[in-house]
């Protein structure tokens, strides 16, 4: 993979994902075509203002929600993948316990559960991707590398990515030591990214310690996390980056302590990664 060519500069393929999610959304809140209209004419300002992915599904978002007037329009869906998350749970944390590498299985689950996202698709099937991962061989494979460095560390810092997933994420945290976990979670709703809301809901804290980045957009970006949050940040051994959302804001970032956590499930990120899409990656910049 070359490294130079790693960015998160708009591509032409997001803006037609962008507009996918957001007709999905018109629909299911019964948006008025005055108001979709208003939408669409700022959708088409903050195209051509920003070139930056993550600063332009902030402010749609959020701009969303003033139009709309819900605070957190995923919030059905993220209740829904926790109960399913929660139900799993409760079928795999034996067979993890009882498996001859639990944790390889357990991450194996915890990058299965990355295939959660609702702002990626309304559609999908968790227990097709957990018999697959299960079966497969991860595109960019330094999990050995990671089962080493786990063992080293004193202090890990868990970057979590979507509601449901925080569920694997937990199963994943419990063949670690807990006691040495910060997890963190997005400072407000964003798309269906997981909040101290949905980190309780699913019992995170009874596995490790659950902190806010400070930043309200779907991503880790440094230059916008709180002062609390950077301190810890800057303080851990080891950071796990889960899902598309955080490697966005993560990837040019030059630090051997990140582990990039995710299924890739779109063109751009695949290509990023120099992987096809679908492909399961733990990655390390050695």
């Amino acid at each position: 993979m070359n490294e130079n060519t790693i960015n998160n500069t708009m591509d032409h393929r997001c803006k037609a994902c962008f507009l996918k999610t957001y007709r999905r959304l018109f629909g299911k809140f019964n948006v008025s075509i005055e108001t979709q209209n208003n939408f669409l004419s700022y959708f088409d300002e903050v195209i051509a203002k920003y070139h930056n992915r993550l600063d332009i599904q902030r402010h749609l978002h959020h701009k969303f929600y003033e139009l709309v007037g819900t605070f957190d329009p995923f919030v059905e869906e993220k209740e829904n993948s926790n109960l399913v998350g929660l139900q799993l749970y409760e079928k795999y944390q034996s067979q993890v316990l009882n498996a001859e590498n639990p944790f390889d299985m357990a991450l194996r689950l915890a990058i299965a559960g990355n295939i959660m996202d609702y702002a990626a698709s309304n559609s999908f099937d968790i227990q097709e991707t957990i018999n697959k991962v299960l079966r497969t061989t991860f595109a960019i494979d330094d999990s050995q590398l990671l089962y080493q460095k786990t063992k080293k560390a004193k202090k890990i810092l868990y970057l979590g990515d979507n509601a449901g997933e925080i569920v694997f994420d937990k199963l994943f945290i419990e063949t670690l030591d807990p006691n040495k976990v910060i997890f963190a979670v997005r400072n407000a709703p964003i798309l269906n990214d997981v909040t101290l809301k949905d980190a309780e809901k699913v019992g995170l804290e009874k596995v490790a310690q659950v902190v806010s980045n400070g930043f309200n957009g779907p991503s880790t970006v440094l230059s916008q996390c709180s002062k609390e949050f950077l301190n810890i940040y800057a303080s851990a051994d080891l950071i796990l980056s889960k899902g598309q959302g955080n490697f966005e804001g993560l990837m040019e970032e030059n630090d051997t302590r990140l582990f990039f956590l995710l299924m890739t499930k779109c063109d751009v990120i695949a290509e990023k990664l120099n992987v096809e899409k679908g492909s399961f990656i733990v990655y390390n910049k050695k």
